[in-house]
């Protein structure tokens, strides 16, 4: 199974059409969305297109093909709206033996792990800083950020096939990997 992963959309209309049409071209299974997805909050200027209603528009009807987790911006409001659940703060997928523990960051992060075994993988967004980062027990994972990348970093997602971890930017770019 091939997913596509991108955190942090915070209600662009435009970089979420462009992260739909990356999924089409990777003709991926699944997309895990790492949260932040209709509100851009209080600390980010608002992204490109801020139409949090069109947003809506484009991700409801992917309703059966999306994995979603709560971000610190998103509510129960939210939910109201978007026919997939997002309200969970974590979710667990399995590659062959490894754990992958999905989040956003806020709340579970490399300075607060949540309950791990050795060799798994933390995989969040957040800081919309892409991240491969290797400690003794974990490897930690960030996509970056679709609409608000920060540090320099590309509008950005990943995808993962099961044994490879991409970081593409939405043109398609492969600019880093990470191979479990």
């Amino acid at each position: 199974m091939k997913f596509l992963i991108a955190s942090d959309i915070h209600g662009s209309a435009y970089y979420s059409q462009k992260l739909l049409e990356a999924y089409q071209k990777e003709n991926a299974d699944k997309i895990i969305l790492l949260g932040d997805i209709l509100y851009h909050g209080p600390r980010n200027d608002l992204p490109k297109e801020y139409n949090p209603k069109a947003v809506i528009a484009m991700l409801n009807p992917l309703k059966d093909k999306i994995l979603a987790v709560r971000g610190n911006c998103d509510c129960e409001v939210d939910q109201m709206v978007l026919e997939f659940p997002i309200l969970a703060d974590y979710a667990i997928i399995t590659a062959g033996k490894t754990l992958i523990y999905i989040t956003h960051g806020h709340n579970f992060n490399s300075a607060n792990l949540p309950p791990l075994s050795k060799g798994d993988i933390l995989l969040h967004g957040h800081t919309h800083v892409p991240a491969a980062e290797k400690h003794a027990t974990f490897t930690y994972l960030n996509p970056g950020s679709v609409s608000i990348p920060k540090e320099n970093s590309p509008h950005s997602y990943m995808t993962f096939d099961g044994k490879t971890f991409l970081w593409k930017t939405l043109e398609g770019e492969i600019y880093k990997s990470f191979e479990i």
